[in-house]
This record gives structure tokens, C-alpha cells and sequence, in this order.
């Protein structure tokens, strides 16, 4: 009696489409969620910086050269005319019986494209400042190299000994503000944490057994641990950010014992990269654990990390 065969598996043909599918999505997802993000911060900054400044300047820009007529300021020969005559000069009456030159109207009117015309005098002079001054194409440069101007001035100024004192002045009213202070002190630390010109360790890249024993999690060392917490354990502790993925910088700080951590030997670019690929990007290989992929064994944190104990990974 000859063996029959099994039914073939429906399943196992789709798999080679599958696995096509899967390693296309790989190479186009990395370009897309960056330029997601690239896209999500620059509509954050047109909504909420570039937008309202570009609103005051063409509110103070028309209130300086708008040309509002009144029926009364026209000959009364020219009263109820559509296109009235001002020493020489050619207005359109609008609905609510202001006029405006007709040289400004008629540019808005030939340029506004599907839009529907303004019909009060100070929308149709934003939308002619929008059209001839204020394009994005020109704006966007101008206030890119006016915001890099103003960041170096003001930095020039806080590097000198006014500006330090301008600065104290501010810091000290903002001292006095309940809730604002404990805002700004957070955010200005964070600030300061990114912004200064220094290289983080690699003892900063840390595993710990976060959320229970036998669970080894990535961290980065921020700080030193609180006193009240290192009162209370008898011991010297650090703060330790504890990164999500796949978005590092979601995550939260936790406090551990100093001799808990284990310094992982790997750089922060690393580290961010296993954070953010799910462990798919391993340090060092892509096939090994994350400690037999550091080359040596995992070691713990001394009390006196150095650059030079550390070494390269």
C-alpha cells in the first residue's frame, strides 16, 4: 500500500509573498515614520510659531498701509458709485460701504484662486500681503535666518555679563510663580542636559532588573540617585531613564542601587538604536544576545567610571 501524500498546505504558498511583503515593508518603513516625524515637527512649528507671527506682522503691516475710504470722504457726485474717484486715484466700493483702491482689489480678485473673496477691507489687505510679501516660499527662509539670528544674539548677550543679569532678572520673577517655576526648573534642566557640549559614557548605558528580577531592562544613567531614597536603602543609588520603544525618549526614570546596574560597554547611539528597532539591531551582532554581543562579560558600575576603564566597544 503506497504512503499518500499530505494535502498541500494553502498557507505555505503564500508565505515567499509573505516574506516579500514583509522585507519591502522593512526597507520602506524606516523613510517613512522619518519623515512622519520631520513632518509632525514642522507642522508643530508652522502651528504654533510660524503661524502666529506671521498673523501679528500682517495685522501691524496693514494697519500701515491700508487706504480705508469712508462715502463721505468722496465728492458727492461720486456717492453710490461702484468704482468711485478720489483726486485721481480709482476705489471699490465694498458690501458694507468702505472703499479700497481698486488696483488692490483687483489684484486679490485675479490671484485668489478657488478662494472666496474677502469682503471687508482688512481681510482683502491680508489676503494681498499673503499673496505679494508674505508667501510661504519667502517667509519660511526669512524666518528661519531671523530665528538663528535672534538665537545667536540672544546667546551672545547671555554670554556677556548683562545678559547673565537680564536672565537672573527673569529667572528670579519667574521664581515667584507657583506651578510655573516647577515647570520651567524641569524643563531647563532637560535643556541643559541636551544642549551642552558633552559626551555621555559608556557606563551610562545601563541594564537593570526593571519591572521584576529576571527581566533585564535598557537604561540611561541621567543623575545621581535621590538622597531621601539613598537614606532609606542605606546605599548609593543613580537615576536611571528607562527608555520605551519605539520611541526612546517616552519613557520614565526610575531610581536603583549603584551596584545593581550593569554597565552594558556600548555607546548611546547604540543603545537607542536597539531601543528603537524592538531589539531587532543588536550591538555588535545581529544573531547574539545583547551580553555575548558586547565582546566581554557584562560589568557592574564602579564608583569611579572613567573613559579611560571603560574603553571603546
Amino acid at each position: 500500500m503506497t504512503p499518500t501524500k499530505p494535502p498541500p498546505n494553502p498557507k505555505s504558498g503564500l508565505r515567499p509573498f509573505r516574506t516579500a511583503v514583509f522585507r519591502g515593508l522593512g526597507v520602506v518603513l524606516p523613510p517613512l515614520i522619518t519623515i512622519a516625524i520631520l513632518l509632525w515637527l514642522g507642522g508643530t512649528i508652522q502651528n504654533n510659531v510660524f503661524e502666529p507671527i506671521s498673523a501679528g506682522v500682517q495685522n501691524i503691516v496693514v494697519r500701515l498701509i491700508q487706504d480705508v475710504r469712508q462715502q463721505t470722504d468722496f465728492p458727492p457726485a461720486e456717492h453710490g458709485n461702484t468704482y468711485p474717484m478720489y483726486d485721481g486715484v480709482a476705489y471699490r466700493r465694498l458690501e458694507d460701504g468702505t472703499c479700497i483702491p481698486k488696483t488692490i482689489y483687483d489684484k486679490v480678485d485675479n490671484r485668489r484662486g478657488e478662494d472666496p473673496m474677502p469682503r471687508t477691507a482688512p481681510y482683502i489687505y491680508q489676503a494681498y500681503l499673503r499673496l505679494k510679501y508674505l508667501r510661504p516660499a519667502v517667509m519660511i527662509p526669512l524666518f528661519l535666518c531671523g530665528f538663528i539670528l535672534i538665537l545667536y544674539v540672544m546667546g551672545r548677550l547671555i554670554a556677556a555679563g548683562v545678559g547673565r543679569f537680564t536672565m537672573g532678572l527673569v529667572e528670579r520673577g519667574i521664581a515667584r510663580v507657583p506651578f510655573v517655576r516647577s515647570v520651567y526648573a524641569a524643563v531647563k534642566q532637560v535643556s541643559a542636559f541636551l544642549l551642552n557640549e558633552r559626551t555621555m559614557d559608556v557606563s551610562q548605558v545601563v541594564a537593570v532588573e526593571y519591572p521584576r528580577k529576571g527581566v533585564w531592562t535598557l537604561g540611561l544613567v541621567t543623575g545621581v540617585g535621590m538622597p531621601a531614597i539613598e537614606s532609606i536603602v542605606g546605599d548609593e543609588c543613580i537615576s536611571v531613564m528607562i527608555c520605551t520603544s519605539p520611541m526612546p525618549m517616552a519613557g520614565f526614570t526610575i531610581n536603583v542601587r549603584k551596584s545593581e546596574a550593569i554597565d552594558l560597554n556600548i555607546t548611546l547611539d547604540q543603545a537607542i538604536q536597539f531601543i528603537v528597532s524592538c531589539g531587532v539591531v543588536v550591538p555588535g551582532s545581529k544573531d547574539l544576545p545583547l551580553a555575548d554581543a558586547a565582546g566581554e562579560a557584562p560589568r557592574q558600575i564602579t564608583n569611579d567610571p572613567s573613559p579611560e576603564s571603560n574603553g571603546d566597544p
